[in-house]
């Protein structure tokens, strides 16, 4: 299938070439007498060719998996018949990785490993030939359209057009439907717990219930105020550090900073958004934790080994760059006019970054730091090697805490049942988040209107 969908876009490549030249040779080379321009004419060609073959990858590759699936299962239906869904799930994956070292012994999987990899083969073949005709079909409608009147420019746009409102809903209906999802699990969950009892309860506890019914469980609790907590306690944690270092740094990189300071200082600084979250975990986990707990200890101080305050201020340290990086380009975005009449009417350079620059980049300024507080909510690792997994519902940040994200991971690791409340309890915690989530965004967008209007 890669090699399927490489070759469709070697020969929409090559269709380009060819179309602009014969967009050329119709009228000799005289360009005036084209409606379009000659690239234009390449990607009509492009499009004619490359554009049903990759429809027909796509809805292959959609398709394909399911009706092996079907096929397979029902040449074997009576030595199948015994198996449960769960077991017949593994098993085709199973067969789709070629059976394995373990299971190429079991008479049936090795059957149906011969013959999805007949019937797969087959397939491959009979689509490379539909690809072949039909992107020789679609070159030859469009070789045939090229002229000096065809409007080219007007058939590539809108096709562009189309395919960029089809993105566009295609993001929209996604969001729909994992919203849809969310709150169809909560609806399942609160069947068995009182939403009352979720949103107000003050322990956490899913742990104690019983995974099977061979298991003694205990009294589950589900109450959401523990994480949520602990989820804004090591947020605060984390945006008080990020706000003023990625924002001073911010000022200085865009105001006061000479060029080759600022070609070195912002790469060097953005650096720190490509380091994978494992690591700064271990780096809190094995040197801010122990050094906050020896500073602690140092003044008398009762700190646990995990806290929040390591897990905050090593989360403010990752989240440093989303917050400078993105208020450094806002405020470049002020336009110069602002800062010459300022300064034209005797103000200092620091008076008209806090007086004139940082207002009109407010709006900015504003986002950046709630697209860091999104960050920080979602963070996960560093939590989880940072500040544990005990639902303490506590303020004080020397005390070990969790957030909604870290036990929505601990919750639906392993094998799981979706029917028991504690795996259930996973995607109200996400429905409950995503509702957060929305409500700062929405008070954002109020702030950056409001501003935005009075200083533009």
């Amino acid at each position: 299938m890669f090699w399927l969908f490489v070759s469709v876009f070697v020969a929409a490549v090559v269709c380009v070439g060819l179309g602009r030249n014969r967009a050329l040779a119709v009228v000799n080379g005289e360009f005036s007498r084209l409606h379009s321009l000659p690239s234009y004419h390449g990607g009509w060609l492009a499009m004619t060719c490359a554009g049903p073959a990759l429809a027909l990858l796509v809805l292959w590759s959609l398709l394909a998996p399911r009706v092996e699936r079907a096929l397979v299962f029902d040449w074997y239906a009576d030595r199948l018949s015994g198996l449960g869904p769960a077991q017949l799930e593994g098993l085709w994956r199973d067969i789709r990785a070629g059976g394995g070292a373990r299971g190429l012994h079991d008479a049936l999987l090795a059957d149906a490993v011969r013959s999805y990899a007949d019937l797969h083969a087959a397939g491959m073949a009979v689509l490379a030939v539909l690809l072949a005709v039909v992107a020789v079909l679609g070159f030859l409608y469009g070789w045939r359209r090229i002229a000096p009147a065809f409007r080219a420019r007007h058939r590539v746009e809108g096709a562009v057009k189309v395919f960029l409102v089809a993105c566009a809903g295609f993001a929209i209906l996604i969001t729909i439907g994992i919203v849809f999802s969310l709150i169809a699990e909560s609806l399942r969950f609160f069947t068995y717990v009182s939403p009352i009892d979720f949103l107000f309860g003050l322990s956490w506890t899913p742990q104690q219930m019983a995974f099977r019914a061979d298991q003694v469980g205990g009294e589950a609790a589900f109450g959401f105020v523990p994480l949520i907590v602990g989820t804004l306690l090591i947020t605060a944690i984390a945006i008080a550090v990020a706000a003023p270092i990625g924002l001073l740094s911010a000022i200085y990189l865009s105001d006061y900073a000479s060029k080759p300071v600022r070609a070195i200082g912002k790469p060097v600084l953005e650096v720190l958004a490509g380091i994978p979250t494992v690591v700064y975990g271990f780096f809190a986990a094995l040197t801010v934790a122990p050094a906050i707990r020896d500073a602690g200890m140092s003044l008398t101080l009762d700190v646990s080994s995990e806290s929040a305050l390591a897990a905050g201020v090593v989360m403010g340290i990752m989240i440093v760059p989303f917050v400078s990086s993105l208020s450094d380009d806002v405020i470049n975005a002020v336009p110069q006019s602002l800062r010459d009449g300022s300064l034209a009417m005797g103000a200092t350079k620091s008076e008209t970054i806090r007086k004139v620059v940082l207002p009109a980049a407010l709006p900015g300024i504003v986002s950046s730091l709630i697209l860091a507080i999104s960050r920080a909510i979602g963070e996960t690792m560093i939590v989880v090697m940072a500040a544990g997994l005990a639902a303490n519902l506590t303020l004080n940040p020397l005390e070990a805490v969790t957030t909604v994200t870290v036990q929505i991971g601990t919750l639906l690791t392993g094998d799981q049942e979706f029917d028991s409340p504690k795996t259930l309890s996973a995607f109200a915690l996400g429905l409950a988040l995503f509702v957060i989530t929305l409500t700062l965004n929405l008070i954002a967008l109020r702030v950056v209107k409001r501003y935005r209007e009075q200083y533009e």
